[in-house]
C-alpha cells in the first residue's frame, strides 16, 4: 500500500510538475507577445508623435503663410485705390496736357500763318522793287532777302561824288522808283545806312568816315521825305562808316564795293504779333 501511495504520489507531483512547466511556457509566450505588442505599440506612439510635431510644423507655417497674404492682400486693396486715385489724377493731367499741346498747336500754326503772310508781303516788295528797278546794272544796285528783311544796296558811284554826300541827279531818279514801291506799302518801315571804306577822309566838313557815312543816309532820307513824299516817321538814318564791310578794303575794287548805301526794309514786329493774335482769335472760334 505504502508502496502504491508513493507511486501516486510520484505521479501526482509529476503531473503537477508537467502542468506547471506548460504553464510557464504558456505565460512566456504570452508575455513575448504581450512585448511585442507594446514595441509596436512604442513605435506607433512615436511615429504619431513625430507626425503630429511634423503637422504642427505645417500649420504653424500655413498659418504664417495666410498672416502674409492677409497683410499683402490689406496692401493690394490699399494699392488699387492709390492706382485708382494716381489714374484719376493722370487721366485728370493728360487731358491738360492735352489741351496744352492742342493750345501750343493753334498758336504755332497761327505763327506759321502769320509768317506765311509776312513772307508772302516780302515777296511782293522784292518783285515790286526788281520791277521798278530791273533795268539798272547789277553793280550799281542789289536787291535780296535774308532771314526774311529786305535789303536794297546802291552803289556809292551811282549816289554820290567821291567824298560828297549830295545825291546826284542820276541817284534822284532811282530814288523816286524806290519811294512809289515804298509809298504803295505804307505799312513797311525802313531805315537807310550809309557804308564807306576804310580810307581816312580828309575834307572840310566832314570828320571822318563816321560822318560821311551819316551824312549820306541823312542826304538819301531827306530825298525821300522832301522830293518823294516818303513819310518821316517811317524812315530811320544810320551811319556805320567802315565796319561792315563786303569785302576786304585791300583792293580799289574791294573798296568800291564797300562804299555803299543800303535801304534796309525793317519788319514792324507789332504788326506781325497782331496777326499772330488774330490767327489765334480766328483758331478759338
Amino acid at each position: 500500500m505504502k508502496k502504491y501511495f508513493a507511486i501516486a504520489t510520484l505521479l501526482g507531483v509529476l503531473i503537477s510538475s508537467c502542468v506547471s512547466q506548460q504553464k510557464y511556457t504558456e505565460l512566456e509566450s504570452l508575455q513575448q507577445n504581450t512585448k511585442s505588442l507594446l514595441d509596436s505599440a512604442t513605435i506607433k506612439l512615436n511615429t504619431c508623435n513625430e507626425e503630429k510635431e511634423a503637422s504642427e510644423a505645417r500649420l504653424a507655417s500655413l498659418q504664417d503663410r495666410v498672416n502674409f497674404l492677409q497683410a499683402n492682400n490689406q496692401d493690394l486693396i490699399n494699392n488699387i485705390g492709390n492706382l485708382t486715385t494716381l489714374s484719376q489724377k493722370g487721366a485728370e493731367n493728360l487731358e491738360k496736357s492735352l489741351e496744352s499741346m492742342k493750345e501750343k498747336d493753334i498758336k504755332i500754326q497761327s505763327m506759321q500763318d502769320a509768317v506765311t503772310r509776312k513772307d508772302s508781303v516780302t515777296l511782293a516788295l522784292v518783285t515790286s522793287l526788281k520791277g521798278v528797278l530791273g533795268n539798272m546794272s547789277d553793280d550799281d544796285i542789289e536787291i535780296n532777302v535774308e532771314k526774311g528783311v529786305v535789303y536794297v544796296s546802291i552803289s556809292d558811284k551811282l549816289l554820290f561824288r567821291s567824298g560828297s554826300y549830295t545825291v546826284t541827279q542820276r541817284a534822284k531818279a532811282v530814288l523816286g522808283k524806290v519811294a512809289k514801291v515804298v509809298n504803295d506799302k505804307p505799312e513797311l518801315e525802313f531805315m537807310v545806312e550809309g557804308h564807306t571804306d576804310n580810307v581816312p577822309i580828309k575834307i572840310d566838313g566832314i570828320e571822318d568816315n563816321w560822318d560821311l557815312s551819316v551824312k549820306r543816309a541823312v542826304s538819301v532820307v531827306r530825298i525821300l521825305q522832301n522830293d518823294f513824299n516818303v513819310s518821316p516817321e517811317r524812315m530811320t538814318a544810320s551811319g556805320k562808316s567802315f565796319y561792315m564791310p563786303l569785302t576786304d578794303n585791300d583792293t580799289a575794287a574791294g573798296r568800291a564795293k564797300n562804299r555803299r548805301t543800303r535801304i534796309v526794309v525793317l519788319p514792324k514786329l507789332d504788326q506781325f504779333y497782331d496777326l499772330i493774335q488774330q490767327g489765334m482769335e480766328q483758331a478759338s472760334k
